[in-house]
């Protein structure tokens, strides 16, 4: 692993995380970097121009079509002027005739109609006068009681049953609690909380009407909700600012709650696939070190640890939460353990170009469940005066610039060369850990005996691939040379061809006993000579 002498940071100026319109509210790269209220101006401008264009493109071509059917029709009247006068004035004559005899007939079928409905009416008026009384108790009823002491909540529950009894069960304990909070916290407001009350049924009733609607229109009426009524809050029934916020919460705590499982991560959206991709691509960076993040802290202090951990805990506890107010506390939380860990390694309060990697950091080790689904979800329904300013809304800008940088995070931003960064990614290797002497005295001994086998073991995986590596080098050779033989070994044979002649008779020996040819002189005999 090689790195670069000069160690470059993860730094995102603070600019950078508000509106690109220049309001001084914070922008979100879900809405292109605009805030809540310029992304809603922006979508609205874009919206109109294309109604106008589609608009515009509609009346050209029933012009163009109208012109065409005009002078289709010129060519032929010229040669049907005579037969259509005629036609004309019969139908006339057959006009007058019907409606002389409709005459005779009006009357009388009136009179019929009418009897029958008198018929009717008294027959119903038997039958209305056993409940006249029970009618007029309830209108007196609906006139001098509340709104919220008119419906049960578990009425509202029917209006929407979960597929599994169990998960039907859960939601309807969890809907029947946010509604007596709900009650209970809009007496305080007497008059104005019954015309609370009464606009928020009312959104629901429209919202279950709306589900054929896109998830960004979907969105686009909640938000056009949370801010007719926060105007009406403070114009119309003049509550004072502090109270407005927290009768939004409570309005957005109590609508979202019946909305939750409509609008969370829909199927007419591509949010679960992103969520999978998100997931991939933070396996995919497990090896990841808070070296390479530049992350300044120490999670061998036994507080920092902690501190991890529980930030951890919260960003997974997010998926768990209906509600975005408090999907964005659990961010907040997280947050917040991330600049103490920060704060107790540095001995220092923590600075912003400290926590974007740190919490990229949390976010690749805790690989939070439906990251993206959470965000789009936060996104879209919750109250934008929580997205647009406070910590909540630095928070959340934050995490979308951290899974940002986690999509296209490359070898560059970890400061590595683009082959050790390939590497890691294929899992073919993997950082060294930390040697035994820069270990603190108080690390248990097993746990460096460990990290020394961890390292042993990945030296013996790089060793193991490199003798297969060689090993399926030298088979190939070996075939290679092998075909190489058998094909120069053929041309040869092709080229000099190996020509089998007769074998040739033997030649007698010479001293040979020759029986067959007598005339050969008999063989020298050896005599002895005495002398």
């Amino acid at each position: 692993m090689s790195l670069k002498s000069e160690r470059r940071g993860i730094h995102v100026d603070q600019s950078e995380l508000l509106c690109k319109k220049g309001c001084g509210y914070y922008g979100n790269p879900a809405w292109q970097g605009f805030c809540s209220k310029c992304w809603r101006e922006e979508y609205h401008k874009a919206r109109q121009k294309q109604i106008q264009e589609d608009w515009e493109l509609a009346e050209r071509l029933q012009r163009e079509e109208e012109e065409a059917y005009a002078s289709s029709q010129s060519t032929q009247g010229a040669q049907s002027l005579t037969f259509s006068k005629f036609e004309e004035k019969k139908t006339n004559e057959k006009t007058r005739k019907v409606t002389t005899v409709k005459k005779f007939f009006t009357a009388s079928s009136r009179t019929g109609a009418k009897k029958v409905a008198q018929e009717k009416v008294v027959k119903q008026g038997q039958l209305g006068r056993e409940r006249n009384a029970d009618n007029i108790l309830r209108d007196l009823k609906e006139i001098f009681t509340p709104s919220w002491e008119l419906a049960s909540p578990t009425e509202e529950i029917q209006e929407a049953k979960a597929p599994s009894p169990s998960i039907n069960r859960q939601a309807s304990i969890e809907t029947d609690r946010v509604s007596k909070e709900f009650i209970e916290f809009l007496k305080t407001y007497h008059k104005p909380g019954q015309d609370i009350y009464k606009q928020c049924k009312l959104f629901l009733d429209t919202m279950n009407h709306k589900r054929d609607l896109s998830i960004e229109e979907q969105s686009e009426c909640a938000q056009d909700f949370y801010q007719n009524v926060a105007e009406k809050l403070q114009t119309r029934w003049k509550v004072p600012p502090e109270k407005v916020e927290k009768a939004m919460d409570q309005i957005e705590k109590y609508i979202m709650t019946r909305q939750y499982k409509y609008v969370f991560c829909p199927e007419t959206t591509d949010d679960e696939k992103k969520d999978l991709a998100v997931q991939k691509r933070i396996r995919a960076l497990h090896w990841v070190t808070p070296q390479m993040l530049c992350v300044p802290v120490n999670e061998e202090i036994p507080e920092v640890s902690d501190m991890v951990v529980k930030a951890i805990t919260d960003i997974i506890e997010m998926d768990s939460k209906r509600v975005p107010r408090d999907k964005l506390a659990c961010i907040t939380k997280c947050s917040k353990h991330i600049f103490n860990a920060i704060k107790i390694t540095k001995n220092e309060p923590a600075s912003a170009d400290d926590f974007l990697p740190t919490l990229i950091y949390i976010v690749l080790k805790g690989n939070p469940p439906r990251l993206q689904s959470n965000i789009q979800y936060i996104t879209r329904f919750c109250n934008p005066s929580r997205l647009m300013t406070g910590e909540d809304g630095y928070y959340f800008t934050n995490l979308c610039c951290a899974v940002a940088f986690i999509e296209k995070l490359d070898a560059q931003s970890l400061n590595l060369s683009q082959e050790d960064f390939d590497r890691f990614m294929t899992g073919q290797t993997s950082p060294k850990k930390q040697e035994s002497d820069s270990w603190s005295p108080d690390v248990c001994l097993g746990v460096k005996q460990m990290y020394k086998n961890l390292d042993l073991l990945s030296q013996l995986n790089e060793r193991q691939d490199r003798i297969v590596s060689e090993a399926k080098k030298l088979e190939k050779d070996l075939i290679d040379w092998t075909d190489g033989v058998a094909k120069e070994v053929q041309d040869i044979v092709e080229k000099y061809p190996l020509e089998i002649k007769p074998k040739n008779q033997a030649l007698a020996a010479i001293d040979s006993e020759n029986v067959e040819n007598d005339k050969l002189p008999p063989p020298l005999q050896p005599q002895v000579y005495a002398g």
